[in-house]
């Protein structure tokens, strides 16, 4: 790819816009902005922008359509496969200083937010003010754009579902520097293609998002958790799928193990409510009765000791949940710090395959001679998988990881899963992306994206570049 590189007049042109205290070049970089949480891709942009308004935004998109400057959108750097690392340099923007909560309307039950507020600030916003935006995505200091970006999902997606489902509207700002209004406030929408669900999930690769309308729903009054231990993680996946068929939807069903428990309770300082278990499934269930939320959850609970359980500890407290959900949001740290280095499979498949998935980690893992660790939402299929380097060889890490990610996503494939259930493609994970989707599918992605984009200069190198 030709792309322009900064000069000093594209500097001057940047200052010009955003003021000279909002540019950085060259060693005002903040190392920060170099990667993400995870992705193992590190490179710097030539010059980082931090915009605070939509006019802005317009402007340098324009003019670095004109220029064929690269642009990567950025929010707090959070994601996992380098979605928002500038992998040919070029112009980063930052927007994170837009974070105002412009408006919310209680009659249409919508909040209407900037790209860089905060997911945990959304959440305690509307709850004040006994309303629910219902995405869970663990890292809850990511912004909404990058949710946005993602099509994030989280914790309780098995019956609320995923950002998309929650994305009224948007303001978009297009490769050439045109802004465009999405959807709005409406419920119904036929008006030709949802150009908007598109932007969803497009990881800044279609265009930059500015602003969005949320769809907000009545806060659930009461909220119950179960940690449910069993003798072994098998006999707690396929437990699943009976709650499931119970109509007695959780609004979460994760499974974690042992393992992953305590290196969360190392990490946090704190001790979990139980580890003694080899597994556990961890179910929430919210409505607005405590008879509602009984009568669904004795339900489950006598699946559960009918099918290998252990027991089944209630969690009706504020503390109690505190502490069990603490744990599990630290689950992805915990596992970090615990080893050298390590890469990860998002991937997703049918919730009747989770077990027989579970047992091919296992095998992969004895037959390759590497640690693997996981956690993830049983009840929609996605899993986290962490393979870790140890004390591996560099060149041994490398090869045992390629090796190993080819079995995993063949292994998915063949079960009718997908590469990501919710964090993206981004740079890391492209080669999977290709092998899944067939030749046709990515020629059809690229086309959208030339449709969109036709210097390539948006967020370039990620998805299907």
């Amino acid at each position: 790819m030709n792309y322009a590189e900064i000069t000093r007049e594209d500097i001057s042109f940047l200052e010009a816009v955003c003021g000279k205290d909002r540019v950085c070049c060259g060693s005002r970089i903040n190392e920060d902005f170099s990667h993400d949480e995870l992705s193992g891709i590190s490179r710097y942009p030539e010059v980082l922008v931090r915009v605070t308004e939509t006019g802005e935004v317009a402007e340098i998109m324009s003019y670095a359509n004109r220029r064929r400057i690269p642009v990567t959108p950025r929010g707090q750097g959070t994601g996992l496969v380098g979605g928002s690392v500038a992998i040919y340099g070029g112009i980063m923007l930052d927007l994170t200083p837009m974070n105002r909560i412009l408006e919310l309307d209680q009659e249409n039950l919508t909040l209407t937010v900037e790209p860089g507020v905060l997911l945990m600030e959304i959440s305690k916003f509307v709850e004040a003010r006994e309303l629910f935006y219902p995405p869970d995505p663990g890292e809850k200091s990511a912004t909404i754009g990058g949710n946005i970006n993602t099509n994030a999902g989280g914790m309780r997606a098995v019956k609320y579902g995923v950002t998309r489902d929650y994305v009224r509207g948007l303001e978009i700002v297009l490769a050439d520097g045109e802004i465009m209004q999405l959807g709005g406030k409406v419920v119904k929408n036929s008006s030709g293609y949802s150009l908007k669900d598109l932007i969803v999930g497009s990881e800044g690769t279609l265009a930059v998002v500015t602003r969005a309308v949320l769809r907000l729903l009545p806060l659930p009054r009461k909220t119950v958790s179960l940690l449910i231990p069993y003798p072994d993680l098998t006999r707690a996946i396929e437990t699943v799928p009976l709650i499931i068929k119970s109509k007695s939807i959780p609004t979460a069903v994760e499974f974690m193990e042992r393992e992953v428990i305590l290196a969360a309770e190392d990490f946090l300082g704190k001790a979990f409510p139980d580890s003694s278990a080899a597994a556990y499934l961890l179910l929430t269930f919210d409505g607005n009765s405590r008879e509602e939320i009984e009568q669904a959850y004795e339900k489950v609970a006598h699946i559960c000791l009918g099918h290998g359980a252990l027991d089944v500890f209630i969690s009706d407290t504020p503390e109690r949940n505190e502490a069990i959900w603490t744990a599990r949001g630290a689950f992805l740290e915990a596992i970090k710090a615990s080893t050298t280095a390590m890469d990860e499979c998002d991937v997703v498949v049918p919730r009747k395959c989770v077990a027989d998935f579970i047992k091919d980690i296992k095998r992969l893992q004895d037959e390759f001679g590497v640690r693997i660790m996981n956690f993830g939402h049983a009840g929609d299929g996605n899993l986290h998988i962490y393979i870790l380097k140890d004390a591996l060889e560099e060149k041994v890490w490398v090869q045992k990881l390629e090796a190993v990610f080819n079995k995993m996503y063949a292994h998915a494939d063949s079960m009718g899963g997908l590469v990501s259930g919710e964090h993206g493609i981004g740079y890391a994970k492209k080669p999977f992306l290709e092998k899944s989707m067939g030749h046709s599918g990515m020629e059809l992605l690229k086309r959208i994206k030339l449709a969109f984009d036709p210097n390539n200069i948006l967020n370039p190198g990620k998805v299907c570049q």
